[in-house]
């Protein structure tokens, strides 16, 4: 349904504002929707296993931010990289270790992690937004290259596509997630280890949130450190939700993350070129997330008592 919408959106758009079929639109299209569709796919792997991750943002500036300094550093470029997946999959393992030993729900975990990191961010670095050296031409190139003429953010956007399908659906741990995520006792009964399976996923998901900020601070050649206070990590919930990722847990796939990226990047980009203010589309996320949310809730009962009341 999502899908077809996506598609009668874009038709509408296509017969109704000039420049939006042209190559070059279409292309500004997926590339700007490229580092939320990598972050939907982070935000999807512990949504399926029913987690939720609100440090995500964090986790990537701060692992962008650990890489640009290294770099100004005068370290190379592989070593810089490396210092910031170490940072991110540190932040994971918190995230991971705190809900599945301590037992603190994933809301409260990663909005306090979130908190933690911005704070602590602003305090080593002392500035709000870093600059990688213009000499970093290797960093730089993930962001802005274009081989064969394709943007490399849709480049990665695709690879990580594929990648995380591979795991999802051909891997023992994938199919793990999808157990715990749709019955997290009987995974645990069956042999699953639930808690180690919780700490591999927040893991994997700050991973793949930090090649969408290595993708994003070498597009702009920055990172301002405010995107962790931005609505961002909202339009990531909004990906995954609207394209039918259950935030109940055990459902969902790479598809719905790409089905959801495709309808808000041809919504959004409908509305810039209307010149419709910053204001009203949040105003329009909002109320799409939202009904998003009120659906699955619907359509996916969160235990048999919901679904009783339902009937």
């Amino acid at each position: 349904m999502i899908l077809i919408v996506a598609i009668v959106l874009a038709l509408v758009f296509a017969l109704t504002l000039p420049g939006f079929a042209t190559v070059g639109n279409l292309l500004t299209l997926a590339r700007s929707v490229s580092v939320l569709g990598i972050l939907g796919l982070a935000m999807a792997l512990v949504v399926i296993g029913r987690g939720l991750d609100l440090s995500l943002i964090a986790a990537m500036a701060a692992g962008s931010a650990a890489v640009i300094q290294a770099l100004n550093a005068g370290l190379p470029v592989p070593v810089a990289l490396l210092i910031g997946l170490a940072v991110v999959l540190a932040i994971g393992f918190v995230n991971g270790w705190v809900i599945a030993f301590v037992e603190v729900p994933a809301l409260f975990t990663t909005l306090a992690t979130a908190f933690l990191i911005f704070g602590l961010t602003r305090f080593v670095l002392k500035t709000v937004i870093v600059y990688p050296p213009p000499t970093a031409t290797a960093f730089l190139y993930l962001g802005q290259g274009r081989p064969l003429g394709i943007p490399m953010p849709i480049i990665m956007f695709a690879a990580v596509a594929v990648l995380v399908h591979l795991f999802l659906s051909r891997t023992r741990a994938g199919r793990f997630i999808y157990a715990r995520g749709d019955n997290t006792e009987a995974a645990r009964l069956t042999g699953v280890d639930v808690r180690r399976d919780i700490i591999v996923s927040y893991m994997l998901a700050a991973a793949i949130g930090f090649l969408a900020g290595i993708v994003s601070s070498a597009s702009t050649a920055s990172m301002n450190m405010q995107i962790i206070n931005s609505t961002l990590i909202f339009d990531v919930v909004l990906v995954v939700v609207l394209g039918g990722v259950s935030l109940v847990g055990g459902r969902g796939s790479v598809l719905s993350v790409l089905v959801g990226t495709l309808l808000i990047g041809v919504l959004l980009n409908g509305l810039t070129i209307m010149n419709v203010n910053g204001q009203v589309q949040d105003i329009i996320r909002g109320l799409v997330l939202l009904g998003a949310i009120i659906l699955d809730n619907r359509l996916h009962p969160r235990d048999e008592e919901t679904a009783r009341q339902g009937d």
